[in-house]
């Protein structure tokens, strides 16, 4: 039997306490840890569970909410920087609607610590006595002071951050090879989910060579920067490629099962727009992740070789590589900002050739 639970890894004390709170639910959750670290798959086995005793993924009812298609169960997502006030609105309606299928409704609201002051407040009452059979399950990747008048009317459950032996253990007992599941876990950064999609993406050891031998490659020419733009962006498209045929798949066992319930696909646009946030998030993670590579073959010529010229060009490349990585968080000119950060950046060829002649 596949249960609705054996996704989520090294989170045990967790599970623990959502199995046991399904038991005798009150109406609100509030589920705090890292991005990846298993609580948005938790929400839904949690959501399965309050509505089905099995835990089955054979089961229709649980098959349905894992799969986010149950009509009972509705998850609400970002489609900008925050969840908006209409976001908290939309989740107050549904709280007044009545359940399809069953005798329950649960509503999701993933990455609650990014919603609008004004929406947590009009959320406060809905969620502190939401209508009988209502139950809501939050979602954030932090505790911030926002969410402490919101944690006060849920019950808290907390999921740790990821270890990598943990990370490497569930992609093994998964079928993926020892060094394929070092190597994503190592650009995974404690997340699950993104080890699993490194996991199956052949490319992975070929962009993160691309960027760990950057400072070997520059030679200091706006021409050779651009090369590796755009090698890079080539590199990133090509890694997408995993990720847009899960969605695919998504969308289309979305299509089948609303054909099977006789019902509407108005969810559609819901579901593309959440693919689109996801790409967007691997995309940025993806070269957050190269640029770690970066820095990192900076920091070890730091380490292992005491002759370097000019070390503190190294300690400024590493600096000026972190403020990148912070930049692409937000709507940046990708292509400009990597060119401009290549170009500045030290070159190691060079510097060793300095050091030879020394």
């Amino acid at each position: 039997m596949t249960s609705t639970w054996d996704a989520i890894v090294g989170q045990q004390v967790a599970v623990n306490k959502l199995q046991l709170a399904s038991i005798n639910p009150v109406h609100a959750y509030l589920l705090i840890g890292p991005d990846g670290c298993g609580k948005d798959e938790a929400a839904r086995a949690f959501a399965a569970s309050l509505l089905s005793t099995s835990h089955d993924m054979s089961d229709r009812t649980s098959g349905l909410v894992m799969r986010g298609s149950h009509p009972d169960v509705h998850e609400i997502r970002r489609t900008g920087a925050s969840l908006l006030v209409k976001d908290a609105e939309e989740a107050i309606r549904l709280s007044l609607t009545t359940a399809m299928e069953s005798k329950r409704k649960i509503i999701v609201l993933h990455e609650i610590n990014l919603m609008q002051d004004t929406g947590v407040v009009r959320l406060l009452k809905t969620i502190e006595e939401p209508a009988d059979g209502v139950f809501f399950i939050l979602l954030a990747d932090a505790m911030t002071p926002l969410l402490v008048t919101i944690a006060s009317r849920c019950v808290v459950v907390n999921f740790v951050t990821l270890d990598d032996d943990t990370v490497i253990a569930a992609l093994q007992g998964e079928g993926v090879s020892l060094d394929t599941a070092k190597i994503a876990t190592k650009g995974a950064h404690g997340s699950i989910s993104r080890a699993r999609l490194l996991a199956s993406d052949d490319t992975l050891v070929q962009r993160r060579d691309c960027f760990a031998t950057i400072p070997n490659r520059i030679d200091g020419t706006g021409s050779v920067a651009a090369a590796i733009v755009e090698e890079i962006l080539e590199l990133i498209a090509t890694a997408a490629e995993p990720m847009a045929r899960l969605h695919e798949t998504e969308i289309a066992q979305y299509e089948a099962q609303m054909a099977l319930l006789g019902m509407k696909k108005g969810g559609r646009t819901a579901l593309e727009d959440k693919h689109k946030r996801e790409l967007r998030r691997h995309r940025t993670d993806e070269l957050r992740g190269g640029l770690v590579e970066v820095a990192s073959t900076y920091r070890d010529a730091l380490v292992t070789n005491a002759n370097i010229p000019r070390p503190e060009a190294y300690i400024t490349a590493i600096t000026n590589i972190h403020l990148a990585m912070e930049r692409f968080q937000l709507n940046v000119n990708e292509s400009l900002l990597l060119r401009d950060l290549i170009w500045s950046l030290p070159s190691l060829s060079t510097d060793a050739t300095f050091a030879f002649h020394d």
